[in-house]
């Protein structure tokens, strides 16, 4: 029989040691030395071939002016705001890691957009975790076309590549990465190594098959996809869902892709019909929103190629503690912190014996330094219980010596607030619109004290 030792291997390089240590001595990433367990059972060839994968790869150097550059067509996934995060939809070879929270929607998601595809073109939904059953029914209860779309379950990724060469499918989803296995690995699914090598066949069926295939992929708990970090270099883009699983709307965030723009927000409203589209997210998020409430800002995001208007609440309340809270819910933490300091020693208003809370509304995580003008206004008005101005809008970048630096598509923000019905807008000088813009009061400012003076 084959005798099993332990190893420990690290899942952001998939070095291995004999013996825990809290450093990987490979790449130096602290706490990622995860145990596992390895036979010394004889595996299989390792020849590729053997496992039923053909190709031929150009093994000559040519000249970059000499390569033939052929644009590739894409193609809808039947989905606009999933064709919007993926760059304008979907092309041959490219293989898309998705990653979040369990339940968030990843699975409803893809099945939605398979049943729309199989009514075009040749396509294959992959189940590793659900049986056939379970697959069937949430199409049936969500209502979708699903006479052609092709159901396999199965864990072996050799099999499901031999599957793929005999169905020749346009698009395949395989849900999820964790629970795929190769013969030639002789570790457990889900292992660093087992999910490292079953990646590495996907994507190698994608690119000589020209297949676009879709990975499922399990979050840990600290919100990074499970497995080694080398996973989210082999594919081509990886998605993140964002939201709470109490709220209605979730959000898809590309954070990599070599077809298109990354930074890409899609928008989604859960229903019991499954996930539909939310073409205005703006007014969305402002839907509900009372405007004589103090600690209150709405701010103009550029999430990839469109704006979004999105509400800032601060909370502002004395402290019991020596040590008071800084809590920001769709910001980081550190810059609420930063902006803090910047509001004390350049605007004069202290908040060292306050506790501050932070919420960017509607579950959205905002990434960029444009908030951080909204911020501050937010954190001013709950501080002094005193309202913003009706119809204001601001963003802005803030320097550590208190200065407001202009953000790219300055007036396309500020275009886009007044289509929504805002009359003023606080800006950065390096964004002021060169030509009066109707129905826009347009205040533009160099400095954190000018800002507070404008409202």
């Amino acid at each position: 029989m084959a005798k099993e030792k332990i190893r420990f291997v690290c899942s952001e390089c998939g070095a291995d040691s004999p013996k825990w240590a809290g450093r990987c001595n490979d790449c130096g990433a602290w706490n990622s030395m995860q145990e596992q367990l390895v036979s010394n059972a004889p595996a299989v060839s390792k020849n590729p071939r053997s496992a039923g994968w053909t190709g031929t790869a150009q093994t000559e150097a040519v000249l970059i002016n000499e390569v033939n550059l052929v644009e590739d067509p894409r193609f809808s996934s039947g989905l606009l705001e999933l064709d919007r995060v993926l760059g304008g939809g979907m092309v041959d070879g490219a293989v898309v890691l998705i990653g979040g929270d369990p339940g968030i929607g990843k699975s409803t998601l893809l099945i939605q957009s398979m049943a729309h595809l199989s009514t075009k073109m040749p396509v294959l939904y992959v189940t590793g975790e659900e049986s056939l059953q379970q697959v069937a029914l949430r199409a049936r209860r969500l209502g979708l076309p699903t006479d052609k779309l092709k159901l396999l379950t199965e864990t072996r990724v050799e099999k499901i590549a031999e599957v793929a060469e005999r169905e020749k499918p346009k698009v395949m989803v395989v849900d999820s990465i964790q629970t795929i296995f190769s013969d030639l690995v002789s570790s457990a699914p889900g292992s660093v190594s087992q999910v490292r090598e079953s990646a590495a066949r996907l994507v190698r069926l994608a690119k000589q098959s020209g297949v676009a295939i879709f990975l499922v992929g399990h979050v840990t708990k600290d919100g990074s996809i499970a497995g080694p970090r080398v996973l989210e270099h082999m594919v081509d883009t990886v998605l993140y869902f964002e939201g709470d699983k109490g709220s209605r709307f979730r959000a898809i965030r590309a954070i990599k892709n070599r077809f298109g723009a990354v930074n890409e927000l899609g928008v989604f409203a859960m229903t019991d019909r499954g996930l539909k589209e939310v073409s205005n997210p703006s007014a969305i998020f402002l839907s509900g929103r009372k405007t004589d409430l103090p600690g209150s800002a709405v701010m103009v995001s550029w999430e990839g190629t469109r704006p979004l208007l999105v509400e800032v609440q601060a909370l502002v309340d004395d402290s019991h503690t020596g040590h008071p809270r800084r809590v920001a819910v769709g910001l980081d933490h550190n810059r609420l912190a930063m902006l803090l300091a910047v509001l004390h020693r350049h605007g004069g208003i202290a908040t060292h014996d306050q506790d501050v809370f932070l919420n960017v509304v509607g579950g959205v995580k905002v990434l960029e330094t444009g908030i951080d003008l909204a911020v501050l206004l937010a954190v001013i008005s709950g501080l002094r219980s005193r309202p913003l101005p009706e119809g204001l809008v601001v963003f802005g970048e803030i320097g550590l010596s208190g200065e407001i630096r202009p953000v790219p598509s300055g007036q396309e923000r500020i275009k886009d607030a007044a289509k929504h019905g805002f009359t003023r807008a606080i800006v950065p000088k390096g964004n002021a619109p060169r030509t009066p813009i109707d129905g826009m009061e347009v205040v533009a400012v160099e400095h954190l004290s000018e800002a507070v003076d404008a409202l």
